[in-house]
């Protein structure tokens, strides 16, 4: 086995450790990046001023959100006082390192379907609820939290681009270093990933195992016309090493 590792930049290193320590081989490239969107507008009614709850879809929500704090002129300055909500384990640890409690969706399902399980979440008829995440994100949460009653707004705090890579060379690369299973954490990453390998070099992605996080993403898999798909149902590093079987 040979790993590819496709976390944004710095995203990788508790897999790196994990993977290093079990004597397996591994590569990475990033292909996926963020950046910050644009501060609010001074007098727009921030995404958290008399909120009632907050739900953090990934780390780099909770990440950028907290800068956001420090570079918006808008009215709010800080996390408010309300109940938290963490999409995944990952999430959760971001918002624990903020200091900030949080109730984290289910081990054995850490995507929105899990989260819309938990209790507190079930009877919030006229609740305020901002869902802080990456611009274009899936809408299945708002729709069913607003479908219970729910207000829902969402603060999109960074935006997800593809990084400035050749897709001829680079995936020649991972052909050479003998690549035969790759962890995909996302479907925007899932989307690069085939965006980049070209047609010359599909059947070598076509034969690797591919690692992914959700349902959702392993229906994308299997659409591109990749047969081995693994779902771990999370995209922490333990959900990814069971996935393995490490």
């Amino acid at each position: 086995m040979k790993v590819l590792l496709t976390r944004p930049e710095g995203r990788n290193q508790s897999m790196v450790d994990a993977l290093t320590e079990k004597g397996i081989d591994h590569c990475v490239t990033p292909l996926l990046c963020v950046e910050a969107t644009p501060p609010l507008p001074p007098d727009t009614s921030h995404p958290l001023a008399n909120v009632d709850m907050v739900i953090c879809i990934s780390a780099n929500a909770v990440s950028f959100a907290d800068a956001a704090f420090k570079v918006d002129t808008a009215q709010v300055k800080d996390w408010p006082n309300v109940h938290y909500f963490a999409v995944g384990h990952a999430t959760w640890e971001a918002l624990q390192e903020k200091g900030i409690e949080a109730l984290e969706a289910p081990d054995d399902c850490q995507q929105t379907e899990g989260l819309l399980t938990l209790p507190a979440l079930q009877h919030i008829q006229g609740k305020h609820i901002t869902i802080i995440r990456g611009v274009g994100g899936r809408e299945a949460l708002a729709e069913q939290l607003s479908a219970r009653g729910a207000k829902v707004r969402y603060w999109e705090v960074y935006q997800r681009a593809c990084p400035p890579l050749d897709g001829a060379a680079v995936s020649q690369h991972w052909r050479d270093l003998g690549i035969d299973t790759i962890v995909v954490t996302s479907g925007a990453v899932l989307d690069n990933l085939i965006n980049l390998v070209p047609k010359e070099l599909f059947a070598w992605l076509r034969s690797c195992h591919i690692i992914v996080p959700s349902n959702r993403v392993e229906a994308q898999a299997h659409a591109f016309g990749i047969a081995q798909v693994t779902n771990a149902n999370a995209a922490n590093s333990k959900a990814v090493l069971n996935a393995l079987k490490l």
